[in-house]
This record gives C-alpha cells, sequence and structure tokens, in this order.
C-alpha cells in the first residue's frame, strides 16, 4: 500500500512539473506572438517599414517559436529546446549589434521606429532576448530538466493544450504574412526601409 502511495505521488510530482514546464511554454509563445503581432502593426498601420537587422531579428523570434511548437507537436527533446535557446542568442547578438551601430550611428542611420516607452526595437530585442535566456535558466534552476515530457504530453491538459495549438497556429499565420511582406519590400535586391520595392 506504502508503495502504491509513493508511485501516485511520484505521478502526481510529474504531473505537477509537466504542466508548469508547458505552462512555462505556452507563456514564452505568447509573449513573442504579441511582440511580433505589435511590429507588424507598427509596420503596416504606421508604416514602420522594418530595417535589414529588425527583419533577421523577427527571423530569429520565429525561430524562437517554432522551437516551442516543435516540442508542442512531436513531444520533448533537448533538440527543440536547444533550437529555441539557438535562436534566443541570435536574437541577442542581432539587436546587440544594431544597438552598438545606432550608439553612434552614421549620418543616416539613427534609430528607425518610433520608441516604445523610450527604447527602440534594437534595444527592446536585447532585453526580450536576454530575458528568455534568463527565463529559462530559472526554469531548470526551479523545475529542473524537461524528462517528465517526454511521457507526459500537452495533450494530459487539454485547455493549456488547446491554448497552445492557437498559439501555434498564430505563429504561423504569422510567419506566412511576414515572409509575403519581405518579399514585397525587398523583392529581388537588397532590403531597405524606403518602400516596399515590388510596389513602386
Amino acid at each position: 500500500m506504502l508503495a502504491s502511495d509513493e508511485l501516485l505521488g511520484t505521478s502526481r510530482k510529474d504531473r505537477a512539473l509537466a504542466f508548469l514546464n508547458y505552462l512555462y511554454f505556452v507563456a514564452v509563445i505568447g509573449v513573442v506572438s504579441a511582440i511580433l503581432i505589435t511590429a507588424m502593426v507598427m509596420q503596416y498601420a504606421f508604416g514602420e517599414i522594418p530595417c535589414p537587422l529588425c527583419l533577421l531579428q523577427r527571423v530569429a523570434l520565429f525561430g524562437i517559436c517554432f522551437g516551442v511548437i516543435a516540442n508542442f507537436r512531436s513531444g520533448f527533446s533537448y533538440r527543440n529546446t536547444g533550437l529555441t535557446l539557438l535562436f534566443a542568442v541570435l536574437l541577442l547578438l542581432i539587436a546587440a549589434r544594431q544597438t552598438l551601430l545606432d550608439i553612434y550611428p552614421r549620418p543616416g542611420h539613427e534609430y528607425i521606429g518610433t520608441a516604445v516607452l523610450g527604447l527602440h526595437m534594437p534595444v527592446w530585442s536585447v532585453i526580450i532576448a536576454v530575458t528568455i535566456i534568463g527565463a529559462y535558466a530559472l526554469k531548470l534552476a526551479v523545475l529542473g530538466g524537461d524528462e517528465e515530457l517526454t511521457d507526459i504530453r500537452i495533450e494530459a491538459f487539454p485547455s493549456l493544450g488547446h491554448i497552445a495549438r492557437w498559439l501555434g497556429l498564430t505563429v504561423i499565420v504569422l510567419a506566412l504574412i511576414n515572409t509575403a511582406s519581405v518579399a514585397v519590400q525587398c523583392g529581388f535586391a537588397q532590403c531597405h526601409t524606403m518602400g516596399y520595392q515590388l510596389l513602386q
């Protein structure tokens, strides 16, 4: 009887850890998709055409999301987690480069776009990347590894699974819109912020 209770306790613990891990992943993809939606609203509603480095930052943000989506779709894998963290580091490198270039800009290369809460997008991207890397380190320190996710899929938590599916679809739609937008903006030449080349 005692052994059965211990097994039940371990099972509940694993289920609780799995729920918290999936909740973390849903939070990451939710926040990143909100950031992407905000960037696209600023582009299409306010005419703030992204620069080449801004477009690369979007690629990194999509990469972070796709690493998380892969964990939802095919079950946990350290490769998927590695993909997410690799794109977070890429985002940090690209954003840090642009921020450093903008600290002492060449004429005509000042900050592009509107400041949000006093910070421009490259600086926000540095903060976002550091936050994602730091949050993942905190998750590992508090919740441990993700081994329990190999046995407990997100379908075990129907509400969370439903949210994850909708967020995944949102990211895919955003990626398709962004890809089409980049094609119109850049055409077959170098990207710039002076207009959409295929519409000129």
